[in-house]
């Protein structure tokens, strides 16, 4: 093995040697253990909060009559057309307040159960939510509905926060951002069986639609019969538990070698240029200027997640169709399109996230959804002229969902993950979750007082804050693209202007994955390996 000294090496150098080395560098081997870890782990957790997202749209006519009929039964009289929608509301917004309450309890969660214990306590939410939600019609209670709701909320907002962060801790930095997008597929496959499940002829029917909400149970099962057998977190185990047998293991199992010494190395110097074993708290996340920008940037990349249109596009496009002369029975099966053009679209990003990058993708998102609303708003202002513009109109909303889900759509969870180190990572995701259950609600009861009085051109403020999202993330985010999480840091150093590592801190950042250092003669001499993360 030659060895270097490196004791008077430029840093400009060993940025270039860094770069050769990259490009030297082989392919990171995707093992079974990786992809049944991300895909069941994801299949419990955020194909869930999909599958519920779409799956009251089928229903809502049958849920709200019997709403009518349940009410009649206890007070002997019709009840009143505004009570019912006040019910139905509910119904549909209580699942965002559970997702705050969620995203507000997973810190501690984490904390205690680890990322894969939680994931496995979150199955029971589910189960419950689905038992209440299936059996609501038998017992004649409208309020088990509302119950469960909430609770399979109180499950998504634990699932967004606990299975992004799993994801990217399991990862080897050369596939983090591939295996981060299962939980983007995943939500995206969630809204397209919600679809086809509420087809007439599935469940959508008054006699079936309780076995709609009954299917929740099956998802959450699957997981608990496969992620128990799956390891556990190796950076939590080692950084938090102090296990380094068990981090040792999990890290063969999830890379698929026998020597991962380097990745153990990686880790551990990770804990030694934070100087500390401590989970930071939400306070300390806030106030501390060297996490400053990462902050923002994860509050302003899942504010834009939310509000940057898509829930409303959902809202719009059934009277788009009914506008293009669709028959009112064709329209559902139609509408699948949408559905599968969001699933394509995230697949799509996977595949090509680790080629291309979180930056480009999430630039191309935000423009590409501004571009096709500009359009969108002048189609449907013509839309009444010409027989032929509504086809436009509903080309435009595939457009939208295309572009949302090619980068938007997932690279805010992956980033969240990425932008910090071990010791502020579950503040911040829970910060991520708070900012994206509050954004969420906020659409919804903000939107139809906003759709009222703009009309179609209400979708010129989500074309504008899909610029703003696109502008800040043009000047602030660097790529982290096949990057170690303690260079990612350190490239916030400037903007956070705070100083950059002392000698002794550098000698402990120089610890690369792919170097050690050894000490002979006084000097620091640096020689090469490699590691996965």
């Amino acid at each position: 093995m030659e060895i270097q000294d490196t004791t008077n090496v430029e840093p400009n150098n060993i940025e270039n040697d860094e770069q050769v080395h990259k490009s030297t560098e082989k392919p990171q081997r995707i093992t079974a253990c990786l992809v049944n870890a991300a895909f069941f782990g994801a299949l419990g957790s955020s194909y869930l909060y999909g599958y519920s997202l779409s799956v009251v749209n089928a229903p809502s006519l049958f849920i709200k009559t019997f709403y009518n009929k349940t009410w009649q039964e206890r007070y002997g009289e019709p009840i009143r057309a505004d009570m019912v929608t006040t019910l139905w509301s509910i119904t549909v917004s209580i699942f965002a307040i559970g997702g705050l309450l969620g995203a507000l309890c997973v810190t501690l969660l984490m904390k205690v159960l680890g990322r894969k214990g939680t994931l496995l306590l979150n199955n029971s939410f589910a189960m419950i939510s689905a038992l209440l939600l299936a059996l609501g019609e038998k017992a004649g209670s409208f309020e088990m509905l509302i119950i469960g709701r909430f609770i399979m909320g109180v499950d998504s907002g634990i699932s967004l926060s606990a299975l992004p962060m799993y994801l990217g801790e399991i990862a080897p930095r050369q596939v983090r951002g591939f295996i981060g997008q299962f939980n983007s597929i995943l939500i995206c496959l969630g809204v397209f069986t919600g679809q086809v499940l509420g087809l007439p002829e599935l469940l959508g029917q008054e006699a079936r639609w309780n076995f709609l909400f009954a299917f929740q149970a099956l998802p959450a099962l699957l997981q608990l019969c496969v992620l128990p057998f799956l390891p556990e977190s190796p950076r939590f185990l080692l950084m938090e538990r102090r296990d380094e047998a068990g981090a040792e293991k999990a890290f063969r199992d999830f890379l698929g070698k026998e020597d991962v010494s380097k990745e153990l190395e990686e880790v551990h110097a990770e804990s030694r240029a934070q100087n500390t074993m401590r989970m930071a708290s939400i306070t300390e996340l806030l106030l501390n200027p060297a996490v400053r920008w990462q902050v923002v940037t994860v509050v302003v990349t899942m504010a834009c997640y939310q509000l940057c249109g898509l829930n409303a596009i959902w809202y719009y496009t059934n009277g788009i169709l009914r506008d293009s002369g669709f028959a009112e029975n064709v329209i559902p099966y139609v509408v699948l399109s949408t559905g599968a053009v969001e699933t394509l679209a995230a697949i799509v990003s996977g595949l090509v996230i680790e080629r291309v990058g979180r930056r480009p993708l999430l630039l191309f998102g935000f423009t590409a959804m501004a571009f096709f609303f500009g359009l969108l708003t002048v189609f449907l202002n013509f839309q009444h002229q010409y027989l032929w513009m509504p086809y436009l109109s509903f080309i435009c909303i595939l457009g939208v969902i295309a572009s949302f889900c090619s980068g938007p759509g997932g690279i805010p969870f992956v980033l969240t993950g990425e932008l910090f180190e071990q010791s502020y990572r579950p503040a911040a995701f829970m910060i991520a979750g708070v900012v994206n259950w509050l954004s969420n609600f906020a659409v919804g009861l903000v939107f139809p007082f906003m759709q009222e009085a703009l009309q179609t051109n209400a979708f010129l403020v989500f074309m504008v804050v899909c610029v703003l999202g696109a502008v800040y993330l043009h000047f602030i985010l660097p790529e982290t693209k096949n990057r170690t999480f303690l260079d990612i840091s350190q490239s916030f150093a400037k903007i956070n202007k705070v100083p950059l590592p002392d000698k002794e801190m550098e000698n402990v950042l120089a610890v690369k994955p792919r170097s050690k250092q050894v000490e002979a003669n006084g000097k620091v001499l640096h020689f090469e390996v490699e590691s996965s993360f």
